[in-house]
């Protein structure tokens, strides 16, 4: 069972409802949605409604219409983050309820931070009502925000502000001088953006608590003058002042870094109740410095040190309560992991060195899983994340480790690893990191995530590269998720004439020097299961010269049973295609196949190996009827019910209720009991008799 549990009631009945948002709602003139009947929602449920469209991607300004109902639909924390919507419908349908927060990060559509200020201020209820707004990511158009009607508008008109996260914008020092004059803000996120001065920090000196400052690479101001500011700041308990160490060189930040380095030589009076300092990134910082502030401040709980160089210092281990982002272990690496999810750079070199920690990994562990899934989620375009990533899933989910993570977390990671096959399809390590990935049984037969998906991107892989082990492992994936897609699926695969050619293409590679190999197995495995009960895979197969490959490598193979098993059950799937049993007439091709059906050939197909996984799957066993009749030759009885045995001995539960439904379990009795019966016949029927009574009434789903 799944360790995470089941999804909450609420947030299955949340997600009907976005799934049958056309159905529930009616138009307006402009197009946008109205519910047409809605009981008044309990509050906290408005704001989860609104959340769960924006995750389930499906809020814009057509559906964010039904939220213009201020008394069902009453919100108070609102969150729209990445998604396209208006200035026009996000004055419409939000503005109007009292908020008390809002994340618009990130928005696309247009919407601009003057819009957002302009129309928050328009709610009189939203000036005092709001306390947390973030518009990370935005533009701000800060201009249009001075005047509006006469009236001074900007961020110091919401004066119940409290935290405010404009990280990524094109803040100004003017809008800054703007935002410092709130009388309660406690917590300023100013990251990455476009200010040069800080001074006007000192107008909030006696409410902030909180700043967050990484990355000003525009910010222009002196090491004394920076000191000075900071050492203003009585309140702040926390501030991060970290900086980008990839892209900064040794000439930039120093200004910064001597900033840096005077506060952590400074008198404990300085930030007297700062808590928490994070300087992630900052060069020239020693182990002394870092030692000697740390031990001056006994209420330290926080230090970010990643990338600095100064994080082994014992004086961190030693303080029980002081969390540290660094490089120096184990714990230091996680903790920038789960701080640093947004930050591109940081999540890079907490990467790398959790790679190096978990190569020789032998137990399970699904907290850092989450860790490195998180960060590709934050970072999909980023390469340098998904590089280093995809081969720190493949060292945690290696072997027997992934049978010990929660089912939920596996099928989240294996969909990241396909996006980012699409995404990076000409990079290939990361190709490769993938591929290693999903080479595992349980993952391929136990793990939901979309198959068809995953085997048209192996494919597509397969048909640029020829490096034989990698090629192994691709067919081998191919042939398992071929097994278990869908009879739709396997039509829409059977019927891409390409696929067909790649994988004809293996066969007759490996033929050509007579190997028999894993690769060669699989291959002709995933042929067998495009082809069953498809009539145009099968057709497919003819028109790409696959019968003249089969007579050639079964004249090759003549002794090599585990390849015959394969190329007769292929043959047998377009002999059950009535338009294309003439193809099969073909003198040679029917020697061949005789000659394997003779009774001296027993002996021969007694000795397949028996699959360890199931690779090969039935839709029915209506195609063995007649091969099952008393009056047929003792090859094709045995070779059908070695058949029926394979697939019932890999998944029994599913296919013994097969047998039963279908009327096969009479005719099997009928050929054991028959006196003509060849005795490996009888035993092989007696064998899936058994079967099909220890289970019997027992059923499950083809895909596991």
């Amino acid at each position: 069972m799944d360790a995470e549990g089941p999804e909450a009631l609420s947030d299955l009945c949340l997600t009907q409802v976005c799934c049958s948002l056309d159905a529930l709602c009616s138009r307006r003139a402009d197009g946008s949605m109205c519910l047409s009947w809605a009981p008044v929602l309990p509050q906290e449920m408005a704001d989860q409604l609104l959340r769960k469209m924006g995750t389930k991607g499906i809020l814009n300004d057509t559906t964010v219409g039904i939220f213009r109902n201020c008394k069902e639909l009453r919100l108070r924390r609102a969150a729209i983050r990445f998604c396209p919507v208006s200035a026009e419908a996000f004055r419409l349908a939000l503005c109007p309820h009292r908020l008390q927060e809002l994340d618009a990060s990130w928005v696309s559509g247009g919407l601009t931070g003057a819009d957002i200020v302009s129309g928050l201020a328009s709610n009189l209820e939203c000036r005092s009502s709001l306390q947390r707004l973030s518009i990370s990511g935005l533009h701000l158009d800060w201009e249009s925000l001075m005047e509006d009607g006469g009236t001074h508008v900007g961020f110091s008109s919401l004066q119940g502000l409290r935290t405010l996260n404009l990280a990524s914008t094109d803040l100004t020092d003017a809008a800054l001088e703007d935002i410092c004059s709130l009388p309660q803000l406690e917590s300023l996120d100013i990251s990455c953006s476009a200010v040069s001065k800080l001074t006007a920090l000192l107008d909030c000196k006696s409410t902030l608590k909180s700043l967050i400052a990484h990355r000003l690479r525009q910010l222009d101001m002196s090491a004394a003058r920076l000191f000075f500011v900071f050492s203003q700041l009585h309140a702040l308990r926390h501030l991060d002042f970290s900086d980008d160490h990839i892209t900064v060189d040794d000439s930039d930040g120093r200004d910064g870094d001597e900033t840096v380095r005077q506060l952590l030589e400074g008198s404990p009076q300085v930030l007297p109740s700062l808590v928490s300092l994070d300087i992630s990134g900052r060069k020239r910082i020693s182990e002394a410095a870092v030692r000697a502030f740390v031990e001056a401040r006994a209420g330290l709980v926080f230090m970010g040190l990643l990338a600095t160089g100064a994080s082994s210092s014992d004086v961190l281990t030693s303080q029980k309560t002081l969390k540290v982002t660094g490089e120096a272990n184990e714990n230091q690496v996680c903790e920038a992991l789960r701080r640093y999810r947004d930050r591109e750079c940081f999540i890079r070199e907490a990467l790398i060195h959790l790679y190096n920690l978990i190569t020789d990994i032998d137990k399970p562990r699904p907290d850092m899983l989450k860790l490195v899934l998180s960060g590709m989620q934050s970072h999909p375009t980023s390469l340098h994340v998904h590089l280093v990533a995809t081969a720190c899933v493949f060292h945690l989910t290696t072997q027997d480790l992934a049978e010990a993570m929660p089912v939920s977390l596996l099928s989240s990671t294996v969909t990241q690893l396909l996006y980012a096959m699409k995404t990076f399809p000409n990079h290939q390590q990361v190709q490769k990191n993938c591929l290693l990935a999903l080479c595992s049984d349980y993952i391929l037969q136990d793990v939901p995530f979309d198959k068809y998906l995953a085997a048209m991107l192996v494919i597509n892989w397969l048909s640029s590269h020829e490096e034989p082990t990698l090629q192994r492992m691709a067919v081998a994936v191919i042939s398992i998720l071929v097994a278990k897609l869908s009879t739709e699926e396997t039509s829409q695969l059977g019927e891409d004439v390409h696929i067909m050619k790649q994988l004809l293409a293996l066969v007759q590679q490996k033929a050509m020097v007579g190997v028999v190999d894993s690769t060669l197995k699989f291959a002709l495995s995933a042929l067998w299961n495009l082809t069953d009960e498809m009539p145009s895979a099968a057709r497919n197969f003819i028109e790409c010269q696959g019968l003249e490959l089969y007579e050639e490598v079964l004249e090759s193979y003549y002794g090599e049973p585990s390849v015959q098993q394969k190329l007769l059950g292929l043959l047998n799937n377009i002999a059950e295609v009535e338009a294309l049993q003439a193809d099969l007439l073909e003198e040679d091709l029917l020697e061949h196949i005789l000659s394997l059906l003779q009774d001296a050939q027993h002996a021969s197909i007694m000795t397949w190996t028996q699959l360890e996984r199931e690779m090969v799957s039935y839709r029915s066993f209506h195609p063995f009827y007649p091969l099952l009749q008393t009056g047929q030759p003792s090859g094709v009885q045995l070779w059908a019910v070695w058949a029926i045995h394979l697939v019932c001995s890999q998944n029994t539960s599913h296919y013994s209720s097969m047998l039963e439904r279908e009327g096969m379990t009479e005719l099997l009795k009928a050929l054991a009991a028959h006196p003509d019966t060849h005795g490996d016949i009888k035993g092989l029927s007696d064998s899936i008799l058994r079967m099909v009574e220890q289970h019997g009434g027992h059923t499950g789903p083809r895909n596991s």
